[in-house]
Formats: C-alpha cells, structure tokens, sequence
C-alpha cells in the first residue's frame, strides 16, 4: 500500500470522529518531522524512518504494508484516555 493511501485513509477515519479532532492535532504536532513544510509532500508527517519502525514492530514484514486506519482511531482513543 502506498503511504498517501494509508494517510488519507487514516485522514478520513479521524475526521468522522471529531471528538478526536484535538488529540489528533496534538499527536501530529509531536510527530511531525522538523521541517516538514520544506519537503514534499508537505504534510506534517513524521519521520520515514519512524513510521517504518512503527510499522514493523506493529504488522511485522519489511514496514511498507501501511497502517491500518482502525489502529489509528484506536490508538488516538489511547492517547486521549492516557493524556487525562
């Protein structure tokens, strides 16, 4: 899977909720690799290096599988639980 499907699969499975909407914004304010905003694709994503990682530990194979948008959701939920 392509890591702008899974980010804009991840985008619409946050934006139904919008009770997550501000531990949402805090998370991608933490992760966001510095500078984001002078590399492309311009989003505040976090580093490729992180993510694949992230990716591996969680699904196992060689980290290009993607993130499913439900372990978003449920991870968001954590973090919101977590930060309270």
């Amino acid at each position: 899977m392509a890591e702008q499907s899974w980010v804009v699969d991840a985008f619409r499975a946050v934006v139904r909720r919008p009770s997550l909407w501000p531990t949402a914004i805090r998370q991608v304010v933490r992760l966001a690799e510095p500078g984001w905003w002078r590399r492309r694709p311009y989003l505040p994503l976090p580093s490729p290096g992180y993510l694949e990682l992230r990716i591996v530990t969680m699904y196992g194979g060689d980290g290009t599988a993607g993130i499913d948008p439900d372990d978003v959701v449920t991870w968001l939920r954590w973090c919101r639980a977590t930060s309270r």
